[in-house]
């Protein structure tokens, strides 16, 4: 999610493993960020030293919650001093919003494909539709 819009900048869906997320949001994330400079928000569970290492190595800037509980966390004070970590984390909560619709307007609460390469299709459609909207919200709110 784009945090200045709320628009879905990529989206992508996987088999679901232990580290399908992780490994998916490397991947989409330097592609993005091959676009451009770029950030990536995320809840305490990406806040893991591999994880945060392999987004810092391509120079992406991290808003990824602390996880304190018990530990230490990956994320320390060179990205938590910033202002705009401490906003990134109030807005990285609306990426909800998107996943709500997705299921209730974009009827994706209950996949009606089998197969990884047809949900992805119908998954990847349906979230160029909420953008769609967004923007035709977004220009409404213009004019």
């Amino acid at each position: 999610m784009e945090n200045r819009h709320e628009l879905v900048v990529a989206a992508r869906v996987t088999p679901a493993t232990g580290a399908a997320e992780r490994e998916t949001v490397v991947r989409l994330a330097a592609a993005v960020q091959r676009r451009g400079r770029g950030s990536v928000g995320a809840n305490k569970a990406y806040d893991a030293r591999e994880f945060v290492a392999a987004l810092r190595a391509p120079g992406l800037t991290l808003h990824i919650a602390q996880n304190t509980r018990g530990r230490a966390s990956a994320i320390d004070g060179r990205t938590t001093r910033h202002p705009g970590y401490a906003v990134s984390q109030r807005i990285r909560k609306r990426v909800e919003e998107i996943f709500g619709w997705l299921k209730t307007v974009g009827l994706l609460r209950k996949t009606r494909h089998r197969g990884e390469a047809k949900v992805n299709w119908v998954f990847v459609f349906t979230t160029a539709v909420y953008n769609l909207i967004r923007i035709r919200t977004i220009s409404a709110a213009l004019t």
